[in-house]
């Protein structure tokens, strides 16, 4: 912070000296405009609670505020593309791939991909719609005797613990963990386990598509890539019916070439459009399984933590601090590596494995969001 003090100083300096040398020059109504920003700067230099995190915070304060415009306005944008483009692989795999899948492979083989294909579309259509139709919670505005850690300045109510401010929706958001623009909604308590579920069975699909589909893709590539060497070379046949007329090429040769052209399968646009189908889905559901995957992966560890997003980089700033003391910080909302998922899911017996993780259901999660104190849930609730 020494460069950026000597900085401000100087800066200052620079203004008292214009200031004196101005004042009786200066209109009177640029006066008070200029008095503003002389207290601008001090209360910067003069602020003992300054640092460089506030000073970086003041410099992007308008990057911050253009991405919330920008997330607010084309939350709706982004929706549909998710929409759009599921709805294309889905199309692609039900009007492309089924009828190839049952004329090519046998019975066993064709029940697990009816199965699990259709398994896994209802598992991402289930949980995409009750992410983004599911409110996140919000704290009680009026005044309750919940308790609570701090005060929101921004909607001037109390905060409880593990709330947050989203300057997207403009207010305060139980367990926030982030907001997504994918879902045009804020996740928190009430819909964190449909985001991650909709995350991790998209994930599985895309994986499914990528995996099953990769010979397609490469007999579609070179099927392409083959019929463009085929209209490279029919540019030369005008030519050769020219050669025939003059006398330069045997009428044989012509014959039999115009023979082996005709009998050749001809390339339809149906054909063209099936493989560029097959390499759209391919290329996109394995760009989606590897970034989407990553984030699925961050949110699993995050889980396993009994953590959120936000919570991660509190608890890091929290556990740097007091090892400085010589002390080891424990996160206070983490029941256990097991416990946390089976809070997370809401798991209370084996058949909920089943019923809650595996099929849809649209349970609520433990809690209200205000309180954290799920003693029964710190020690293990069943033998798994």
């Amino acid at each position: 912070m020494r460069p950026c003090s000597t900085v401000m100083h100087l800066l200052l300096r620079c203004m008292r000296g214009c200031g004196r040398y101005s004042r009786s020059r200066m209109p009177r109504r640029l006066r008070q405009p200029v008095s503003y920003i002389k207290l601008i700067f001090k209360s910067l230099y003069f602020n003992s609670l300054t640092n460089s995190e506030v000073v970086l915070d003041c410099i992007l304060e308008p990057v911050f505020w253009t991405v919330e415009i920008v997330t607010r306005w084309f939350g709706m944008v982004f929706v549909f593309l998710v929409v759009a483009l599921t709805s294309s692989v889905v199309f692609i795999a039900y009007y492309c791939l089924l009828p190839l899948v049952l004329r090519t492979y046998s019975p066993g083989w064709m029940m697990w991909h009816i199965c699990y294909g259709n398994w896994i579309l209802v598992m991402i259509v289930f949980h995409y719609y009750k992410a983004t139709n599911t409110p996140p919670g919000y704290p009680p505005k009026m005044k309750n005797e919940v308790p609570f850690v701090s005060f929101c300045k921004k909607c001037v109510i109390p905060k409880p613990a593990r709330s947050h401010h989203c300057g997207i929706c403009k207010t305060c958001i139980l367990k926030m963990d982030h907001h997504c623009p994918w879902l045009n909604n804020c996740v928190g308590h009430y819909n964190h386990r449909y985001f991650f579920s909709f995350c991790l069975y998209l994930t599985l699909g895309c994986m499914y598509c990528s995996i099953s589909g990769r010979h397609l893709f490469i007999d579609a590539y070179n099927a392409i890539d083959q019929f463009r060497h085929l209209e490279a070379e029919k540019q030369g046949v005008p030519v050769t019916g020219i050669g025939l007329l003059i006398g330069i090429v045997p009428s044989e040769g012509v014959a039999g070439k115009g023979l082996q052209e005709i009998s050749q399968p001809p390339y339809t646009y149906k054909d063209r459009m099936f493989h560029k189908s097959v390499i759209y889905m391919w290329v996109l559901t394995s760009t989606v399984s590897v970034a989407l995957g990553g984030l699925t992966l961050w949110h699993a560890i995050l889980i396993t933590r009994g953590e959120t997003s936000i919570e991660r980089h509190i608890n890091n700033k929290e556990a740097k601090h007091l090892a400085r003391r010589g002390k080891v910080y424990r996160n206070p909302f983490s029941y256990g590596k097991l416990n946390n998922w089976k809070v997370f899911f809401g798991v209370e017996k084996r058949s909920h494995w089943l019923t809650r993780v595996l099929l849809p259901s649209g349970h609520t999660p433990y809690g209200d969001g205000l309180t954290w104190d799920i003693y029964p849930l710190k020690k293990d609730m069943m033998p798994v």
